[in-house]
């Protein structure tokens, strides 16, 4: 099973700590939406032996298009690949695109799926981002998809300076309120070249605090569990039968297609990643090439990029997976280079037995620096 990625570069504004691809004009989205169709005619022998269980529609603001708009994207796959019976269709929306209209229109497409980009239900906290929407219109989106939209996922950010841990456990109860099925939640990072990190340098913005996101971390474990969500992914908590599947798929080492400018690609033996630029992008496609750079990945890279994802799961690393794909010498380097993690409680193996290497929850908030710990490097 794979997946198929659209990346749709366009919002209404930016968010101050964003740095995806995008555009905050609109002005080529017709000429970008035929190359995302001519693009999955370009690359339809990539996919010729596989089945597409997954769509996802990412950004930028997705929602920003119209169901219509959607659906001629979803109408591209079905009429290029093989998709199973029952894919799973996400579609990444702000707020304040969800009118009751938009919902309605949504839930009578072939999108079983909605992913909410609420971040915080604080006015503050939105304005402090420079989100679009306003807690209001977080609270009403959720209200109104509820009643026909039975998969529901939402966006939170922690660690956003000035945020006590009672008004970050506001945040987390009102999504239980709502009775969300799952929820997608980042640490609010400065990532170089943003706004936010123009004005962390000027001083007219605190710098973020990395003991209070230990902190709202440790209490989002604690209180998403005893609700009943399965912490099944570093960021990701969902309800039983509510993992992403698409995004599991990227854990999972599974292929898939990124589709539209910046968009990445991954067919375990290569990666690749189109080029961030719209005008760029839309003229090799209309050139029928393909604007994209490509990795070769060596088996260490390929070893690399199993443990770094691994790590950040519920399922772990398999010991009998390294040996099996990468050799017996990748196993007992991952063996020795997991010691003093093992003993000081930051990794442990599952159920007791060498199967897989898992983070515990002392090491979840540490994962990726584990996984550095653990790399291939010749």
């Amino acid at each position: 099973m794979s997946g198929i990625y659209f990346h749709i570069p366009f919002c209404k504004q930016a968010c101050y700590y964003c740095d995806f691809h995008f555009s905050t004009s609109l002005k080529k989205k017709d000429a970008l939406l035929q190359c995302l169709t001519k693009e999955l005619q370009l690359r339809h022998d990539e996919f010729q032996n596989e089945m597409v269980e997954t769509i996802y529609f990412g950004g930028g603001t997705p929602s920003l298009l119209t169901v219509e708009e959607l659906q001629l994207l979803i109408n591209a796959v079905y009429g290029n690949f093989k998709v199973a019976e029952s894919p799973e269709i996400t579609l990444e929306a702000n707020p304040d695109d969800l009118t009751p209209e938009k919902i309605e229109a949504l839930a009578a497409s072939r999108i079983n799926r909605l992913s909410i980009g609420i971040q915080s239900f604080f006015d503050e906290d939105l304005k402090g981002m420079n989100r679009a929407h306003n807690a209001y219109e977080a609270k009403q989106a959720l209200e109104l998809a509820a009643q026909l939209f039975d998969n529901i996922t939402i966006d939170l950010i922690y660690g956003i300076p000035n945020m006590d841990l009672k008004k970050w456990d506001q945040n987390l109860q009102m999504a239980f309120d709502f009775g969300v099925q799952h929820i997608s939640s980042y640490a609010l990072t400065v990532e170089p070249k943003t706004a936010l990190d123009s004005f962390v340098k000027k001083g007219t913005y605190p710098p973020v605090d990395e003991a209070l996101a230990l902190e709202h971390f440790n209490h989002l474990m604690e209180r998403t569990t005893a609700e009943g969500f399965v912490h099944y992914e570093i960021s990701n908590f969902g309800k039983p039968g509510f993992y992403s599947k698409h995004n599991t798929s990227y854990w999972q080492g599974k292929p898939y297609l990124g589709i539209g400018p910046s968009a990445h690609s991954f067919n375990a033996k290569r990666r690749s990643w189109n080029v961030p630029n719209n005008s760029a992008y839309i003229k090799a496609i209309i050139e029928s090439e393909l604007p994209s750079t490509v990795e070769e990945l060596s088996v260490e890279d390929q070893y690399n990029e199993y443990v770094m994802t691994g790590l950040r799961t519920i399922w772990g690393v398999s010991l009998d997976k390294i040996e099996s794909d990468f050799g017996a010498n990748f196993k007992e380097y991952i063996l020795k280079a997991a010691k003093p993690h093992l003993e000081n409680g930051v990794l442990a193996f599952s159920k007791g037995d060498e199967a897989s290497l898992c983070t515990t929850s002392k090491g979840k908030f540490l994962a990726d620096g584990i996984a550095s710990d653990l790399f291939f490097v010749s």
